[in-house]
């Protein structure tokens, strides 16, 4: 890849975001890294990359960033986790997302790669053995699954822009801080639940999901959209049952009855501030709860040339060996 190529990564200073910034340098790209004014930045300042704040509800202040800095590839990894309504999803994740995208049609950037969710086309039934689907009819069950479906839906209007769709499964690695809770609760000796039902879950590493966001920027597919997973699919338990032989932690094992669980969330959103919507929500039970979220990578790997590396016992080894090192765990 070119020296001399520019690239803009909005979300840098989230967790994914971290990760495309150390593959992109990999790449041998000039990073300019897209952070809010009030964003931690900390864990980016020893990166040799160019750091802008960028407005994306105003498309004129789009426009000016742009004419300053000519970028020649975008990874557009921001949005929004966690919202009080659909509209404040839909104007984060998908009306920024245009915004975005119509400047960067204007300016004729070369490739646009978007980090959409596998929460847009939404979980299927535990017996279908075909997975999520990339050409399936979409249903999302969450709010932010309908948003990242909605940006999706926006971007394919926009005809000249070469655009490549990427549609992680849950993400975990090193700097994660959702799926982390998970690990901190094994680590104290609980592992709980939610009810019984069987469940099919799949899981990408952050590094493969960044290795291939820039991989795509050259690649010859100009359009496209991609279900990425690491391309196994897990049982419910076997999250729980590596981390626990990784840190050698035997565990109470128990179910949470779904009833009791909804009862919970629903309190959880009722004592929340306006400003910080809960971690669990009557919602997010709709994504843990669902019963088959594995899929085929076959298409990312024929027209991307996509080939993890890890899968997750050996992405949980690194992790967890991250999280200690770091004083998380």
């Amino acid at each position: 890849m070119n020296n001399n190529k520019k690239i803009l990564i909005t979300g840098a200073s989230g967790f994914v975001g971290f990760h495309l910034i150390e593959a992109a340098l990999k790449a041998g790209l000039e990073v300019f890294a897209a952070v809010r004014a009030s964003s931690v930045t900390e864990q980016l300042k020893h990166l040799n990359i160019n750091f802008t704040t960028i407005d994306f509800s105003d498309k004129e202040a789009i426009r000016k960033n742009f004419e300053e800095n000519r970028y020649d590839y975008i990874i557009h990894a921001a949005g929004m986790t966690k919202a009080r309504s659909l509209d404040e999803y839909n104007n984060v994740n998908a009306q920024y997302t245009q915004n975005l995208a119509e400047v960067a049609d204007a300016f004729q950037v070369k490739k646009f790669v978007f980090l959409s969710s596998l929460a847009s086309v939404g979980p299927v039934k535990y017996d279908d053995e075909t997975g999520v689907a990339e050409n399936g009819k979409p249903q999302p069950v969450t709010d932010y699954g309908q948003s990242k479906l909605l940006a999706e839906t926006m971007l394919a209007r926009i005809e000249n822009l070469p655009v490549i769709i990427l549609r992680p499964t849950a993400v975990y690695g090193p700097r994660e801080k959702d799926i982390f809770i998970w690990f901190k609760t094994l680590n104290t000796g609980l592992e709980p639940y939610i009810g019984r039902k069987s469940q099919w879950l799949s899981f990408v590493y952050v590094k493969d999901l960044a290795t291939l966001a820039v991989k795509a920027l050259t690649s010859e597919t100009q359009n496209g959209t991609y279900n990425i997973t690491d391309g196994n699919a897990y049982g419910r338990y076997e999250l729980a049952a590596l981390s626990k032989r990784i840190l050698n932690k035997k565990t109470l094992k128990f179910h949470v009855p779904m009833s009791l669980v909804k009862m919970i969330a629903g309190g959880l959103e009722k004592i929340s501030s306006a400003n910080k919507p809960p971690t669990l929500s009557l919602e997010k039970l709709n994504e843990l709860a669902a019963e088959n979220w594995k899929c085929n990578i076959e298409r990312a790997r024929n027209e991307l040339g996509y080939e993890p590396k890890y899968n997750l016992e050996s992405g949980l080894q690194e992790t967890l060996k991250w999280y200690k090192e770091n004083k998380w765990l």
